[in-house]
């Protein structure tokens, strides 16, 4: 399989032959055609705007961020994807390395460093910010991408979203999350701060649809039935912190 890597044109600075690089990539290798949100925010990205995408689950938000990433590596820029969680950062890591390839590819989390010198890093939120605390606008870091970004409002963590968009002036964001309100106030200091335009992108539709039913049937026939008609089981979950607790227990 070519990977993205291989396919990235020779000139840098046309944004045309990276857009169809990208989509001839995706399409070729991944049988994907890009949405139309993603496409926007695709195009933002290569002309240098930083991105704040916020899209329902399922509407291909990690394709744009591979995007952001093979913009950078193109124009020999270093980019950095954070999550809040290591086992997200070590999914993506995977992902990326079968993408771009091993040598492009590296990962830090607080107990593991895997090629720490490659252009495309994958680290936890604290790492990044750990990064822009230390050397500020002198870090080589040319592209952020932020999954999870409505991490930014978190009491305890929320600081490791919030340092980077402060220290590191000279870097292009792409900020991504499914929960996202009013964004004004981000897309405005983000500009003030980077001198880049920044982009705002939403949506409310799901390009693949939930289909919500609550059954009495075993587990295994319940997947069973799914596999049989081509469907598969899904959970979710919220980012919204538990409440503490009163000392007493519900049966």
């Amino acid at each position: 399989m070519t990977t993205l890597t291989d396919r990235l044109p020779p000139s840098p600075d046309d944004p045309d032959a990276l857009v169809e690089a990208f989509t001839d990539w995706a399409f070729e290798e991944r049988g994907l055609s890009l949405y139309p949100a993603q496409e926007e925010a695709l195009l933002e990205l290569v002309t240098g705007a930083n991105v704040i995408l916020s899209t329902p689950t399922g509407s291909g938000k990690s394709l744009v961020a591979v995007g952001a990433h093979a913009a950078a590596l193109a124009r020999g820029r270093r980019t950095f994807y954070t999550a809040p969680i290591k086992a997200l950062v070590s999914e993506k890591f995977f992902q990326l390395i079968d993408v771009f390839g091993a040598e492009k590819v590296g990962m830090l989390t607080g107990d593991a460093a895997v090629n720490e010198k490659a252009p495309i890093i994958c680290c936890t939120a604290e790492i990044l910010a750990n990064i822009a605390l230390r050397s500020g606008r002198d870090a080589d870091v040319g592209s952020v991408v932020m999954d999870e970004f409505h991490f930014y409002a978190d009491p305890d963590r929320g600081w490791a979203w919030q340092v980077p968009l402060i220290e590191l002036p000279q870097a292009q964001f792409l900020l991504m999350s499914a929960t996202l309100g009013d964004v004004t106030f981000f897309r405005d200091d983000l500009t003030r701060r980077t001198g880049r335009p920044t982009a705002v992108i939403t949506s409310v539709e799901r390009p693949v649809p939930l289909h919500y039913r609550y059954v009495l049937t075993p587990l295994h026939e319940t997947i069973g039935e799914l596999l049989e008609t081509h469907e598969r089981p899904s959970t979710s979950c919220t980012s919204r912190r538990p409440r503490p607790s009163s000392g007493r227990r519900r049966s």
